[in-house]
């Protein structure tokens, strides 16, 4: 057992070596115009996203507006559909109005023209 607590101390000490991470030997600087560049493709994205905001609030607001008409229109076309059947239901009542007073008139008239045939006679 000595023997391999002894083999597994000995590989840690080996293998700790290669396992340290070696110092960086150079750094790393920023020049003036990456800097500038940087900026710039910050303000671009910048503007970008501030410019499909706005696209997408149009986009909502013309959305909305549309809605809005195709319910404006849905009310005008029920508004329409109900005057028709107003206009339906009137014209149907009339023309039985009218009918019934024509068969009153033909049944006055008959009456009429038999009792000045029954005085004829």
């Amino acid at each position: 057992m000595s023997k391999i607590v002894a083999t597994l101390i000995a590989g840690l000490f080996a293998t700790s070596v290669f396992a340290q991470t070696p110092a960086a030997t150079s750094t790393s600087t920023t020049t003036p115009e990456a800097k500038a560049e940087a900026k710039a493709e910050k303000k671009e994205a910048k503007a970008e996203a501030k410019h499909d905001k706005k696209v997408a609030a149009a986009d909502a607001k013309a959305a909305k507006a549309e809605a809005k008409a195709d319910k404006a229109d849905a009310k005008v076309e029920k508004a329409a559909e109900k005057a028709d059947a107003k206009v339906e239901k009137t014209a149907e009542k009339a023309d039985a109005k009218i009918e019934k007073t024509h068969a009153k008139a033909e049944a006055k008239a008959d009456k009429v023209a038999a009792k000045t045939e029954a005085q004829h006679k």
